[in-house]
C-alpha cells in the first residue's frame, strides 16, 4: 500500500501521540521530545499494520525525515 504524506502524517501522530498540527513531511522524527523506544516501536507497529511494511535495521537508521519514512514505504 502506498503511502500519502497526509495519510502517513495521521498515522504517525497517532503512533507516536504528537499533535497532528506540529509534524511537518520534512521533520527529522528522532527529534521530537516524543521520540523514544516505545515510539520507536509504535512506528514499527504501525508501519507494518497500515502499510504491511518491515524496515530492516540498517535501513531504517539512515533514515531522517519524515520524507524518508515516506519514501521507504513507498519503495518497499
Amino acid at each position: 500500500m502506498k503511502a500519502s504524506p497526509n495519510d502517513f502524517i495521521l498515522a504517525l501522530s497517532e503512533a507516536i501521540e504528537r499533535d497532528v498540527e506540529t509534524i511537518n513531511i520534512e521533520d527529522c522524527f528522532r527529534d521530537y521530545v516524543e521520540w523514544d523506544s516505545i515510539a520507536l516501536l509504535s512506528l514499527i507497529a504501525m508501519l507494518d499494520d497500515n502499510y504491511g511494511v518491515n524496515i530492516p535495521r540498517e535501513i531504517f537508521e539512515k533514515l531522517e525525515t519524515i520524507q524518508d519514512l515516506i519514501d521507504q514505504v513507498n519503495n518497499s
